[in-house]
């Protein structure tokens, strides 16, 4: 390496850290939380806009079930986070729903897990980074066809921060995730104080009706309802996505670290949940009106025809806080602000987790070893990279565009929620035929009765997502897990075949010739 090239990676990376300091860089839960949750969190940003427009299909009259949905998406949520809380506790080391899955259903569930959460790790990255560089666009008018180059760029910042080290780039970034959660549940209060006092105004859509597509033109009746209700459903699960990466990042923890990744967890469910009723309650009881294509679905009372492209139609979340706080600008653009700023952050969550994934597949011969190694500053390095670049091809290959993004999204989640709840259910189905003390059975006995629900429900809503997200792109999520499965069978074969080549032909027969020079070699086994 250059002087010059070397120089400018220490100001961009930072000097090299020992090894012996690697505890040193391990995350306490003020830091974790942020570093960890910023993906969950960030979905409360999109999450309610998705079943809202999915419900604008039947019209005004369907944003009635819109508390109901909310509802049943908190309840899956609060199934998930106790689940996972379990599958800390029993697998701290850091693998997560693959480890879960390899231990009790074999190395094809493990694989099918390991390649869900690759390609949902890479989309967190692109559509997370996309829908912040659609926020700018919006706020600077000069950044209009220049999104796929500005979500590149900040998709190399992002990985700079990470190439840092994770205690760093979790220090930068807790400040705007601590600030996004404050905003939002501020205006919440704020919203809900005046709703009590009788103050609370509409928002600006609400004086729009909502033109209905034909078959809910004779009212809410018949299947098409009932799976108009479910897509809606499906789309609000999308609130989910990042719960799962705290399980995977347990070894980033401080110790106690089960213990530290259970409260974290705990703490991100409770604070995710929060932020989402609230958002969608606000929203029905200021008769918010948001459709997918507001030009054609969205009528002017005063003449009854589509508003057309001139309407410009705001996030739930700006309609919100441009009501709630009317006469106080400053809190608008701070919830704003965080808003657009948390949905970039939601990437520093993949940066976290799909690394560590990596380095454990690359431990068990499924993927290259270089992803085993750590860098100067003790992140997996490696890692970090081949995550930003994977992520930037995506977001050039869609141009940025969010809308054809999100639909590859959320169904490797549910893969990988419901392969790891089977997992935990024969887990504690294993322990218990050996266990003989009352106590830990029954500890066990509740824990699997926590995982069989978790299994119940996730297996559900997975099938919901396959059937309502299938042929709008799910499809070619689960071409990308098929292809990293088989790629992930191959990179095995290759090592076990140069294993075999390399093996020493230890012959009992042979003796070893004294000698004068005494030497100590440190190698990983005889070859």
């Amino acid at each position: 390496m250059s002087p010059f090239t070397d120089a400018l990676k220490r100001l961009l990376v930072g000097r090299p850290v020992h090894s012996e300091r690697l505890s040193e860089t391990l995350l306490p839960k003020r830091i974790a939380l942020p570093v960890f949750a910023s993906d969950a969190l960030s979905s409360v940003a999109y999450a309610p806009d998705e079943i809202f427009l999915t419900l604008a299909l039947a019209g005004t009259a369907a944003y009635t079930f819109s508390p109901l949905i909310g509802l049943a998406v908190a309840f899956v949520m609060t199934v998930v986070v106790l689940s996972y809380r379990q599958n800390v506790h029993a697998y701290p080391s850091g693998g997560g729903d693959y480890e879960v899955a390899t231990t009790n259903l074999g190395v094809s569930a493990g694989l099918t897990v390991a390649s869900a959460l690759l390609v949902d790790y890479v989309l967190t990255v692109a559509v997370s980074v996309s829908s912040g560089a659609q926020y700018v666009a919006a706020a600077v008018p000069q950044l209009r066809g220049y999104e796929a180059p500005f979500a590149v760029l900040v998709v190399v910042v992002l990985m700079t921060m990470n190439l840092r080290g994770v205690r760093e780039s979790g220090t930068a970034f807790a400040i705007p995730t601590y600030g996004f959660m404050i905003a939002i549940i501020g205006m919440a209060l704020v919203g809900f104080v005046q709703l009590l006092t009788g103050h609370l105004a509409d928002v600006e859509s609400a004086k729009y009706g909502i033109l209905a597509e034909s078959q809910f033109s004779t009212g809410l009746t018949g299947l098409g309802w009932g799976f108009l209700l479910l897509r809606a459903f499906s789309s609000g699960c999308a609130a989910l996505t990042g719960v799962e990466a705290i399980s995977n990042g347990v070894p980033a923890f401080r110790l106690p670290k089960s213990k530290n990744a259970a409260t974290t967890l705990a703490l991100l469910g409770s604070i995710a949940i929060t932020m989402l009723i609230s958002i969608i309650l606000l929203a029905n009881r200021m008769h918010l009106h948001y459709a997918e294509f507001p030009a054609d679905q969205l009528l002017d009372p005063s003449t009854g025809r589509p508003v057309g492209d001139t309407y410009v139609q705001d996030p739930v979340i700006g309609q919100l806080a441009k009501a709630i706080f009317s006469g106080f600008p400053v809190g608008f653009y701070v919830v704003a602000a965080t808003t657009g700023l948390i949905l970039v952050l939601a990437a520093n969550t993949a940066f976290n987790g799909f690394p560590v994934l990596g380095s454990i597949l690359a431990k068990d011969d499924l993927l290259p070893r270089q992803l085993h190694t750590r860098g100067d500053r003790l992140a997996y390095s490696n890692g970090i990279i081949l995550l930003a670049t994977a992520a930037s091809a995506l977001i050039v290959v869609y141009n940025a565009q969010v809308t054809q993004l999100i639909q590859l999204y959320i169904v490797g989640v549910f893969i990988s929620f419901t392969t790891s709840q089977t997992g935990m259910v024969r887990h504690w189905t294993r322990l218990l035929r050996t266990e003989t003390d009352p106590a830990a059975r029954s500890h066990m006995i509740r824990s699997r009765v926590v995982n069989a629900v978790g299994l119940t429900i996730t297996g559900v809503v997975l099938v919901i997502v396959l059937i309502t997200k299938f042929t709008r792109g799910a499809y070619l999520a689960l071409i990308a897990m098929a292809v990293l499965y088989l790629l992930m069978l191959g990179i095995r074969k290759h090592y076990g075949a140069v294993r075999t080549e390399l093996a020493a032909d230890l012959d009992s027969t042979a003796r070893v010739l004294p000698s004068r020079v005494h030497a100590i070699v440190l190698v990983s086994k005889i070859h």
